[in-house]
Parts: C-alpha cells; structure tokens; sequence
C-alpha cells in the first residue's frame, strides 16, 4: 500500500476499512471517507550474486517449515533497507526525485536493500514504444545502488491500477472497463479500487491474451535490460494486485479465488516470460492486500526455484490514525496468516512494505521493535516504507535524520551468515544483536552490519577458531565486520554498545 496522499501517492485506509467490513460480513459499500492526516504521506522530494531461494537452505528453529534465501556459496541471506520511489513526476521528468543520497543514506545507516518503484505507463506510455529515457534512469538509478553497494528489487507498481483513474501503473491503452462506470472518490481514494470500471479492467488484465502478451513483453525488456546488473537481486511482478468482485462474494473469498485463478496463472506466465531473459535473479510475489488482515493467500505454486512470497504488513487501525495496540494481537495474527503459504510451498519470504504513517504516537517504539521481532522469526528480510526526506511516512527528515522511531529500523544483523542459523535475536532494551551458527563445510565468511552508533559497538565471537575482523567500532561509524571459522564449528557472536570513546 505505502502511497502518499495525493492523488499520485496514495495510502490504504479505505481498503482496510473494507476489508474489515467484509470479514465481518457486514458487506461492501466503500467504506467512508477519513481524514487527510491518515493517508500516507510520502516524500518531498557488497553484490550477492548467484542467490537462490534455498530450498532445503539454512533455517532458525523459529522459521521451521519456511527457507531463508542464500547465496551461490550456500550462505544465508538477510535483505534489509527501505522502498525508494518517485510518484510526482512522469514523462520526461520521471524519477528525478530519486538521487543518489538516498543509496548514499541508505548504505551509511548500515541496510543493504531498496525495493524501486517503477511505472509501465512510463516504461511504455504508447502500445509497443518503449521509453529508452526512462530505461536509461533506471540504469542510473541501479548504478548509483551498486556503487553503495544496495541490493534493488524492481517493483511495477500500480495503484487503482493507472492513469486511465488518475493513478500510476498499467499504461491507458492497456485498461479496458467495457463502459462501465468510474467514480473518483478525492477524500477516500482506495475506494475507487472498487468501481466497476477499474475492477473490470483488472479481469482483462489478468484474461485478455493481448494484454497478457504486452505484460510479458514489458517484463522481458526489463530482464533483458536489467537482468545482468550487479545491483539488481530480482523482480516485483505486480504492487498490491486486486480484482472484480462477483455478486454476493465476500471479500475474503473473492480474495481467495483472485489469487488462485488469475494472479497465480498471470505470475507463471510472467515469470515464464522472464525465464527467457533471466535465469538467476529472483521473482517477487505478492498475495492480495487482504492478507493484513490475518486471511491466509489462495496463491497457488509458482514453478520456479527463485520465488519469493513478498506480503506487505499494514495494520488496520494504525492506518486510521490510532496507535498501536499490543494486546490486540495483530502481530500474532499477522504472522499466523502469512507463514501459511512459504511453509506450504517452501519459499523464503521478504515483506515488501511496511510502517506506520505517525511513527510518533507513545506506543510507536514498541510496534517497531515487535514489528522486527516478528520478521525475523520467519523472513529473510523486509524493505519499509518510504525512504524520503520529509513527513508522513518518511524515514528522515529533510536534514537526513531518522524521523521519531524510525531509527530502531537500524539495528545490527547479519546480510549474510556462512552456515546454519540456530539463534539471530535483538534486544532492543540493552541494544544487543545475538548470533549462533554452525559454520558450513566450505570456508565462508559471515558479515555482520553495524549501523551508526553514539556508543560504538563491541564485538564478542566464541566457537573454535572463530574470530573477528575487528573486535570494537568507534562511534558514528557504520561498519561491515566479518566474521570466520573452521568446518562446522558452533560460532556465538555478541555485538554490544561500546564504550562511547571515538578512536
């Protein structure tokens, strides 16, 4: 969801609102239109190669059932950073709000991950003219992400499916609503998702054999573009995808048959597609939003040893404004939810957005310290929501500086472990990361990441022949620190606040 309030930077009030409603069965009417503030807000404004999706890969006890992602050199694999976007600008303009500062701040605050939102409207404004402008930009943009040494995900992104409803995502020529009706709704946006005509053109998105060929063709220019670029780790086939909802279905269950009948088909043709242009980097897939709402995917298999089941985590009242509510058991149920289908089809997960809108409110350091919590237990990563200077939904302000809360999304962690996971913990209390494994057969090197730190870090490793790269970090300094060890050695890493004394 993670859009900013404007009619191109949307947010996912309304849709949460029906969500609720359906899953109470109350019905489907839009919900009512809510305040401006709640919306989201957006902004003003070391390569892994060979990875695969680790069937059978390295796995904490917690996350038992589902693989983490690895490396050609079997090493688990841990994505953390930040979506990167541009939705205010278009045509010749197009992602020029997207600089490299943010690659810069992002690498500099210790995460090594962006999901980068991009447009088929602009890719491909008229039917079978390609955009070699904006093809060029996201060659600069993946430049600057290599050179700081981020991992990027593409993403094509929509909302309210494209400009023919005044958003961003599938080109005008290729929406087609048979006549039916479209009302814009300017205080209550999401709700146009439920308009005849958008959800029509949805059914012939997913069904038209034209269309399906012109989404294919788009996806293999991009691999063919992109699908060698040291920055690039995969693809994002479709933001937030939706549907047309038949007479008398629930939401839940339209939901469920969306995914099983038109989004699990149109994924296999894609990545079919890919396949042709790119056989290593990995493919991105996301389930209907209604998954936040603690209803499981009806997404079927994706035959493809690179799938990555990609949920996005926004709650419903913190979405309206409210402040999060420990004992109300959304995380819970959440992550109940969205385990079903990695464990089902034994794919690594990576949730593609999240983050609340007033990061402020007092019980906001505790969603974020819960929220990572529960990542870890079963991800091998996430990417929140938004990286940009400025309000709303913005990790920094407009000097660069973590908005409030937001700076416990830089904690310490591991990109990549050379073995078997058995313990990766943050307390956020003491500002302590804890990491066990049993080292791999082959010699691997296990990298830690250290963000900024007003006291420094201390670095404590026991396990035969285990050592460090270093054992203290100064303040204020991110810092990659490595760690190696012997043939299936049990290896304990502690980092610590340090001393607090530079040098």
């Amino acid at each position: 969801m993670g859009k900013r309030f404007t009619r191109r930077h949307l947010g996912p009030v309304a849709l949460i609102a029906l969500m609720v409603t359906a899953l109470l069965g109350v019905g489907l009417a839009p919900a009512a239109s809510v305040q401006a503030e709640s919306r989201r807000v957006g902004n003003d404004s070391g390569a892994v190669t060979g990875a695969t999706s680790g069937r059978g890969s390295p796995t904490a006890p917690a996350a038992a059932g589902i693989p983490r992602l690895t490396d050609a050199r079997d090493r688990t694999l841990t994505l953390r950073g930040w979506n990167v976007e541009d939705k205010i600008h278009r045509g010749p303009d197009a992602l020029s709000a997207i600089t490299e500062r943010h690659f810069a701040d992002l690498r500099a605050a210790g995460f090594n991950f962006a999901r980068l939102l991009v447009f088929w409207d602009d890719l491909e404004p008229r039917r079978g003219r390609y955009s070699e402008a904006y093809l060029r930009k996201i060659g600069r943009i993946l430049d600057w992400a290599r050179e700081h040494g981020v991992h990027v995900v593409i993403d094509a992104h929509q909302d309210v499916f494209g400009p023919a409803f005044g958003h961003r995502g599938i080109p005008a020529w290729a929406t087609r609503t048979d006549g039916l009706p479209f009302a814009p709704h300017p205080d209550d946006w999401f709700a146009e998702y439920f308009e005849p005509a958008v959800q029509r053109a949805f059914t012939h998105l997913y069904e038209d054999a034209d269309l399906q060929r012109a989404q294919a063709r788009m996806w293999r220019l991009l691999a063919d573009r992109f699908g060698g670029h040291p920055a690039v780790f995969g693809y994002d086939l479709i933001n937030e995808p939706m549907g047309e909802l038949r007479a008398g279905e629930d939401l839940a269950s339209a939901a469920r048959r969306i995914e099983a009948t038109q989004l699990t088909p149109m994924y296999r043709r894609l990545a079919a597609a890919i396949r042709t242009r790119d056989r290593s980097n990995h493919l991105f897939i996301e389930p209907t939003p209604i998954v936040g709402e603690g209803v499981p995917t009806g997404l079927g298999r994706v035959p493809d040893e690179r799938v990555v089941y990609a949920p996005h985590f926004y709650n419903t009242a913190m979405e309206a404004g409210a402040d999060y509510d420990p004992a109300a058991g959304w995380i819970t149920a959440y992550e109940n939810a969205v385990t079903a289908y990695p464990r089902e089809y034994s794919v690594p997960v990576v949730v593609g957005e999240w983050g609340p809108l007033n990061s402020g409110l007092p019980n906001m350091r505790r969603f974020h310290d819960d929220a990572l919590a529960s990542f870890t237990r079963y991800s091998s990563g996430w990417a929140a929501y938004v990286w940009c200077y400025g309000g709303g939904y913005c990790a920094l302000d407009r000097d660069g500086r973590f908005r409030t809360n937001k700076e416990r999304t830089a904690t310490p962690y591991a990109p990549a472990v050379a073995g078997t996971v058995r313990a990766d913990t943050h307390d956020p209390a003491g500002a302590t990361y804890r990491l066990a494994y049993r080292s791999t057969r082959r010699p691997g090197t296990t990298a830690l990441s250290l963000p900024p730190s007003t006291t420094g870090w201390r670095i404590e490793v026991s396990g035969r022949t285990a050592h460090p790269s270093t054992r203290s970090v100064p303040p204020g300094q991110a810092r990659q620190v490595r760690v190696w060890a012997s043939d299936g050695a049990e290896v304990e890493v502690t980092v610590r606040p340090g001393s607090g004394h530079r040098g």
